[in-house]
């Protein structure tokens, strides 16, 4: 590496100045660098939806726990083009086998969750430190610009969110309005469930692609804050500037020497007739200013400050027994104290940073197992089972009343009344009728959550063909009616009355 022919000016930065030339430096590069990254995690993510076709939220899982392996490429291609030397893509290509190479299962595992990732990758993959050199290194590295490290991950994990349901939202504008009224969500999410759900695996594919945009910029920011921290650390603009001043004196030196040169005839003879003088002779040493006077000053000098600070601390600390000291200090207390030293304090606190991560995973676990009942409602596939339950009846579903007295004697008469004047209300009296007879009469426990595609899986358990055809039926018109705003025709309007009437008879409510 040399800093002389580095590409942006070195010069020590705020960290969101540092993370802003990170973006610029992504911006300069980006074509190399999200098509090397399209062509390395594509045909992963498309592996991973193949392997796990049956469980899209494991693919985009999988595919999203090996983004630390993926972003050793950007890194690489970075790490080049900051120093001028920027590979093509086929070198790239070629090179990321070997960057997988080093530390691989610590970069997959517990080193994973590290919100200093990106920060803290180049020491693993351009210093190549591992043990504890490494662990010496992160210790000067975080001392200063960690927690910049921590809000570039954190606010770039929003910031990934927000790309991909912004990318989803765009795709549902950009489709024609016409196939979006003809959509049936209940439609939709048997077909996720039963036909491969391709509604998921899409998404996926969104998230992938975000990806490709984003990835290169979190890489690019986490890198050159490294590079900023190093220029504070090791002075680099300051040796830049004496390389400069040394060229800019090269010439001059040039000069003076052949000059040197020119004179030295003249000057030789003079030096030949002097004596040879050495530092010790008596002649230096009855000078004022002596050799020995010469050294003793400058031990002095480099005594005080600024070339030595002392500095002092006071601390327990444990020294060997003395004789006559009292009771000799027990083994345990030395072991103990041990653990506080600095070069075995890195130990304890990764296993502090063991049990803090622990006890994180064990609450998400247990709040996941308290409210494990309501996440079903939302996340489980499985149709919900039968259970008989003691709590009372609902009186409502939908905004409609449900109780029997509030229906009138006949169903089916009331309705072909109201067809004609009144249709939403005649529709509307059907599917009240219908949810209260499933309430009351086959003891469904319906709850106020309940959407309709759910009413017609515990209709399904019933294991009655004629009732689920007929509730499939009328409730597609219902939602035709309440979500669309579409009437049924005529001879519909007339066969779900007449189908009311086989399945219940033309008498009462009850």
């Amino acid at each position: 590496m040399r800093l002389s022919d580095a590409t942006v000016v070195i010069r020590p930065r705020p960290t969101w100045e540092a993370m802003d030339l990170g973006v610029l430096l992504s911006q300069r590069h980006r074509r190399l660098l999200m098509t090397s990254w399209a062509m390395v995690t594509l045909p992963v993510f498309a592996l991973l939806s193949w392997g796990f076709r049956d469980s899209p939220s494991l693919a985009v899982f999988i595919f999203w726990w090996l983004k630390p392996a993926f972003e050793r490429l950007p890194l690489y291609i970075l790490s080049k083009a900051m120093f001028g030397e920027t590979p093509t893509l086929k070198q790239a290509l070629y090179q990321w086998p070997r960057l997988l190479k080093p530390q691989l299962l610590a970069s997959l595992t517990w080193r994973r969750l590290s919100l200093h990732r990106s920060f803290l990758m180049p020491v693993m993959q351009l210093e190549g430190l591992d043990g504890r050199a490494r662990q010496q290194r992160l210790h000067v590295l975080l001392q200063r610009d960690a927690g910049a490290a921590r809000w570039l991950t954190i606010i770039g994990a929003h910031l990934e969110g927000a790309l991909w349901i912004g990318l989803m939202v765009l795709f549902y504008l950009l489709l024609p309005q016409q196939v979006v009224l003809d959509w049936r969500w209940q439609s939709l999410i048997s077909a996720a469930t039963q036909d491969g759900r391709w509604l998921e695996h899409l998404t996926n594919a969104f998230y992938a692609l975000v990806l490709v945009v984003w990835e290169p910029v979190y890489v690019a920011c986490g890198f050159s804050l490294y590079l900023n921290r190093r220029t504070v650390l090791e002075a680099w603009d300051i040796e830049l500037v004496f390389r400069w001043m040394r060229q800019r004196l090269f010439s001059a030196g040039a000069v003076l020497l052949i000059a040197v040169i020119v004179l030295m005839p003249t000057t030789h003879s003079v030096w030949a007739a002097e004596p040879a003088i050495s530092p010790d002779s008596p002649r230096l040493l009855g000078q004022p200013l002596n050799s020995q006077a010469s050294r003793d000053n400058i031990k002095a000098i480099l005594e005080q400050p600024p070339f030595k600070n002392r500095e002092t601390v006071t601390r327990y600390r444990l020294g060997e027994d003395k004789p006559g000291a009292g009771a000799p200090t027990p083994q345990w207390r030395k072991a103990l104290l041990k653990l506080f030293e600095r070069q075995h304090f890195g130990a304890l606190a990764t296993l502090i940073e063991i049990v803090l991560w622990g006890t994180v995973v064990a609450a998400i676990g247990l709040l996941i197992w308290r409210y494990r009942d309501w996440l079903q409602a939302f996340v489980s596939r499985r149709p919900a089972l039968n259970v008989k339950t003691t709590r009372p009846l609902p009186q409502q579903a939908f905004g409609l009343d449900l109780k029997p007295e509030s229906l009138p004697a006949d169903i089916a008469a009331n309705a072909e009344s109201l067809w004609q004047t009144h249709p939403r209300e005649a529709l509307g009296l059907l599917y009240r009728a219908l949810l209260s007879r499933l309430v009351h009469d086959f003891n469904i426990a319906l709850k106020a959550a309940d959407t309709e595609g759910q009413v017609l899986r515990r209709v399904e358990l019933l294991q009655q063909p004629a009732l689920l055809a007929y509730s499939t039926n009328l409730t597609g018109h219902w939602q035709n009616m309440a979500y669309g705003h579409r009437l049924p025709p005529d001879h519909v309007q007339q066969q779900l009355c007449n189908g009311w009437r086989v399945l219940f008879g033309p008498g009462a409510a009850r």
